[in-house]
């Protein structure tokens, strides 16, 4: 299994965050990945990126800043509409980041 490290991000890195990493945690995992997670507010990123090796960012809330990894709007995962193209761009995101 590919390894892939994923910052999930909400207003305040607790419900949200977590809900969003499990999802796609188990997304991840049936498509060949494993995935480890951190889950943090928007003043927390920057924190991780320093202290680790981060693949990508998952994100409902607005981040504080541009970031050197990919970052994806996970909003959709809240509502239900655009849950299916958020897979698709995690997907697409995971097969370019990881060799």
């Amino acid at each position: 299994m590919k390894k892939l490290n994923v910052i999930s991000v909400c207003g305040s890195g607790t419900v949200t965050s977590t809900m969003v990493a499990n999802k796609v945690k188990d997304f991840l995992e049936e498509n060949g990945y494993k995935a480890q997670t951190v889950e943090v507010n928007p003043g927390g990123v920057e924190g991780q990126l320093a202290s680790g090796k981060w693949d990508i960012i998952v994100h409902t809330s607005p981040l504080k800043g541009k970031y050197d990894i990919p970052t994806i709007n996970s909003v959709g995962l809240l509502t239900g509409m655009g849950e299916e193209e958020f897979f698709e761009e995690l997907l697409e995101t995971a097969n370019r980041v990881v060799d």
